[in-house]
């Protein structure tokens, strides 16, 4: 009976991680547009559960901040958002088709914070600290925005979320298999966050830079306003941790990236303007 249970008990990580491998469906998340964003992305979760719960986090976010006073107190500051959000909004069909009839919505929330971010469905959140520390133009929250959305649009959320299920299961598995206590699942844990998670959450991060500026171009904001962006982001945050153990790429290399990309999408800028430009 023992040989059986230990044969069993052997078969039994195999038998799991076929099952977290079947579950997992390798999807094109959204169009490349003209910055060539082409990377397959490997999901578990749905894109219903994750649109559900962030619509539930960030309503509870914004019932929070309003408790405390701190959701749209400025009329003008959040005009001024939203107003750059309906421009952004309609050019997200460039790379999803589905996105302009995202149920969007546009928040701004008293904090000192330099933060700004969007859930997926569309939620935006802008911290009024980083637009009056920063001073920020309109081509600037433009460029902020097209960041924050592009991970919306990619999906980048339901991607780690998928990635922390995998290595979650795999870690246990792995753990049963080798026979290794706690202290070694931890450690195969941490192995795997620092292999796996930091590099793929650079790569995020690139993806939104390069969709971002595609995105503000089309939208008639001009596209080099996020060089000079990170250059007050990187004024401000006294530069920054080394670009391997960071899991943003470092202030030189966004910059000479975005730097690159901008240059590559300033044809859709001008079209963007000239059709916006009134007639004399």
């Amino acid at each position: 009976m023992k040989k059986v249970f230990d044969r069993l008990r052997g078969l039994l990580p195999v038998a799991i991680a076929a099952g977290v491998l079947a579950a997992c469906q390798t999807v094109q998340t959204t169009q490349g547009g003209a910055v060539g964003i082409e990377r397959r992305q490997t999901m578990m979760v749905s894109s219903k559960e994750m649109a559900q719960a962030s619509s539930q986090s960030y309503h509870q976010i914004l019932q929070q901040a309003g408790q405390k006073n701190a959701l749209n107190r400025d009329r003008e500051q959040v005009e001024r958002v939203r107003g750059v959000a309906r421009r952004l909004i309609p050019v997200t069909g460039a790379f999803r088709s589905d996105a302009p009839g995202w149920q969007w919505e546009v928040n701004v929330l008293t904090s000192k914070e330099l933060n700004a971010w969007c859930m997926a469905g569309g939620k935006i959140a802008f911290y009024s600290g980083i637009i009056e520390r920063l001073e920020l133009s309109d081509d600037e929250v433009a460029a902020i925005m097209g960041h924050e959305i592009a991970h919306a649009l990619r999906e980048h959320a339901r991607e780690r979320a998928s990635q922390a299920m995998v290595t979650n299961i795999g870690v246990a598995v792995l753990g049963v298999a080798l026979g290794v206590g706690r202290a070694g699942t931890d450690l195969i844990g941490t192995v795997a966050k620092v292999s796996f998670e930091l590099p793929n959450s650079r790569e995020h991060e690139t993806e939104a830079d390069r969709i971002g500026v595609e995105l503000a171009a089309r939208a008639g904001y001009d596209p080099r306003a996020a060089i000079v962006l990170w250059q007050k982001m990187a004024k401000a945050s006294n530069g920054g941790p080394p670009q391997w153990l960071s899991t943003h790429p470092s202030n030189e290399t966004r910059q000479q990236d975005l730097q690159d990309y901008a240059a590559r999408v300033m044809p859709l800028y001008e079209q963007a303007t000239q059709r916006t430009s009134p007639v004399k």
